[in-house]
């Protein structure tokens, strides 16, 4: 067998799967597109590290797949690469692939949690993950990581003591985004590294295959397919054309600069987004989440912010309801805190308050480093089944609150028709 960091110049190999089978990352994960060889990279990583008798998990979503792919391509590397003829059982009805004088390999579907009991293993290896619901998935890491506590009988130099894998088409924003890709740089410093596998560096695929792939799906879906980004699969993206790469600057406010926050009034869990003005363009800089109530979040900006003139953009909704138990308004408070108030009578309508958002897209910058929410919620937004902006994950708030800013001072001009009586 070989080592994590020598796969041996007989196995074929991209240089992203290599990397991911050599990684010393307690958890890393190979996220790539469709046919970039993910189950072949997660079988690489494995060959690199069982060894010295030692027993490792292999999870896959379904016991179909485990017997129709995961132990035969396993078997035909280890007998084609290094003449080993391993030998495949039940034990207790679970199938596992015993490797004569190195080790076994125990396979459990996804889809039955309850089979995660009664083993220990030393490395865990996970294929397709995020097919599965958020919630599943995170039940099936976490009763895995319970698993995943046996020792190392032959060490592999420089390797952690135990490891799990990833290898999976990005499903959307689901488990494996929340775990590696949502704060890349949190994630890392936690162990959980990505290793990227595009379809097109694949050299064993016929290129008709991704010209087929291109003419089946839409761009946004291709971004995931072939290039294993983490996008909206929602193919009704309520704000389809935001880039947070695109977006992105580090701008932050400059001394005295004025301020205008837009707000969303809900009790326990107010949201701000802090905006400049430049050139007549947005520029967000920062953002306020979670805040208990308006006096809170009033507080909060006079902290933050001291030496700003501050407006606020609120729900029009908040000049009569309160997020806290008082005879005052939201609005109310606001203004006695100092703010200055720019609000409608009422909310404009929903779609003309998308539609203003996306028209100014492309000319809006964020500092996506300062707020992480509002460009989660920007990405991930669908519309509902009635067409209407999505609510669910709460990914609304963020994106309401900037919305009563960005329509207030860049509305939709909407045509009038006028009609005079023609006088003869």
């Amino acid at each position: 067998m070989t080592a994590a960091h020598d796969l041996g110049p007989g196995i074929p190999a991209t240089d992203a799967q290599r990397a991911f089978a050599a990684s010393r990352a307690p958890f890393p994960a190979f996220v790539g597109g469709y046919g970039a060889g993910k189950t072949q990279a997660l079988i690489l990583r494995l060959l690199g590290l069982l060894g010295g008798g030692s027993t490792v998990a292999y999870y896959m979503p379904t016991y179909g797949l485990i017997h129709d792919l995961g132990m035969p391509r396993l078997i035909a590397i280890l007998e084609a690469e290094f003449g080993i003829r391993a030998k495949t059982r039940l034990v207790g009805g679970r199938p596992q692939v015993d490797v004569p004088g190195i080790g076994r390999v125990l396979y459990r579907s996804m889809d039955a949690p309850e089979a995660i009991i009664g083993y220990e293993v030393v490395d865990s290896f996970f294929d397709e993950l995020d097919t599965l619901p958020t919630d599943k998935a995170a039940q099936v890491w976490r009763l895995a990581l319970a698993r995943n506590r046996g020792k190392r009988q032959a060490s592999v130099q420089g390797m952690p003591p135990n490891t799990m894998a990833v290898a999976t088409t990005p499903e959307g924003f689901r488990f494996v985004y929340d775990q590696w890709g949502r704060d890349t740089a949190r994630a890392e410093a936690n162990g959980y590294v990505i290793h990227r596998g595009r379809t097109a560096d694949n050299p064993a695929l016929d290129p008709a295959y991704i010209e087929t792939l291109r003419a089946s799906y839409p761009p946004n879906l291709l971004d995931a397919y072939l290039d294993g980004l983490f996008v909206n699969l929602t193919s009704g993206s309520v704000y389809p054309g935001f880039d947070r790469k695109a977006a992105h600057v580090p701008t932050v406010q400059a001394p005295n600069e004025p301020l205008h926050v837009g707000m969303d009034f809900n009790v326990m869990n107010m949201t701000a987004i802090i905006s400049v003005i430049r050139d007549d363009r947005p520029v967000t800089v920062g953002e306020l989440t979670g805040v208990r109530d308006t006096p809170a979040m009033a507080a909060m900006l006079r902290q933050r912010f001291d030496g700003h003139s501050i407006t606020v953009y609120p729900d029009a909704s908040g000049n009569s309801r309160k997020s806290v138990n008082a005879q005052e308004s939201d609005h109310s408070i606001l203004r006695q805190a100092g703010f200055i108030l720019r609000a409608d009578p009422s909310n404009p309508a929903v779609r003309d308050r998308v539609n203003a958002v996306n028209k100014i897209i492309p000319e809006w910058r964020i500092n996506t480093d300062a707020c992480p929410t509002l460009v989660q919620s920007l990405e991930q937004q669908a519309y509902d089944k009635n067409g209407e902006p999505s609510k669910d994950g709460g990914h609304d708030h963020a994106n309401d609150a900037v919305g009563y800013f960005l329509t207030n001072r860049w509305p939709i001009v909407r045509r009038v028709a006028r009609v005079q009586a023609l006088r003869i």
